[in-house]
Formats: C-alpha cells, sequence, structure tokens
C-alpha cells in the first residue's frame, strides 16, 4: 500500500508541476525526497535542493538557448556576407550610387 500511495503522490507532483512550468522538481522529487528522508534532512533543506536543482537546470537551458542564438545570427550574418559583399563592406570612397550592391 505504501509503495501504491508513493506512486499516486509522485504521479500527482508531476501533474501539478505541468501548469506551473518545473520541469525539474517533476522529475526530481521522488528521488530527492527519498535522499531527504534517509538523511533526515527538514522539510526546508529538501525545498531547498529541489529548488536549487530547477534552477541549475534553468541556467544550464538557458546558456545553450543563448549559444545557439549566437550560431544562428553568425549563420545569418555570414550569409548575407556571402551574398551582398559588395554592401557589407563598401569601399571608403562611396560615389552615392548603389550599382556595386546590384552585381
Amino acid at each position: 500500500m505504501s509503495t501504491e500511495t508513493s506512486s499516486m503522490e509522485a504521479a500527482a507532483i508531476r501533474e501539478l508541476c505541468k501548469p506551473l512550468r518545473l520541469p525539474t522538481v517533476a522529475t526530481q522529487a521522488v528521488r530527492l525526497a527519498e535522499q531527504a528522508g534517509k538523511e533526515r534532512q527538514s522539510h526546508l533543506r529538501f525545498l531547498e535542493a529541489l529548488l536549487s536543482a530547477e534552477v541549475e537546470e534553468r541556467e544550464q537551458n538557458a546558456a545553450v538557448a543563448f549559444r545557439h542564438a549566437e550560431r544562428r545570427r553568425h549563420s545569418v550574418r555570414d550569409y548575407f556576407a556571402a551574398q551582398y559583399p559588395a554592401c557589407m563592406y563598401p569601399c571608403q570612397r562611396f560615389d552615392g550610387s548603389l550599382s556595386a550592391c546590384h552585381a
């Protein structure tokens, strides 16, 4: 009965985390709760560990997203530099016409 109850509680936690957008809490709550029970940690210490895991996961995801955005930005810039080299790097003596850009 205890394992059935704990699996129902774990399912309830996962469902409650969905609208709150806390995926790490949903996946790590049971493991951290068991660890806290074995180590006789307080409820606040358990909550702190759980929220710390969520924050770390979000920071890692943000760093990855930033790197991907940087790569996309550079690839778009490089594409346009290859397509329009005269427009990206105009000569220092600009004569007022854009004929070099329409090659």
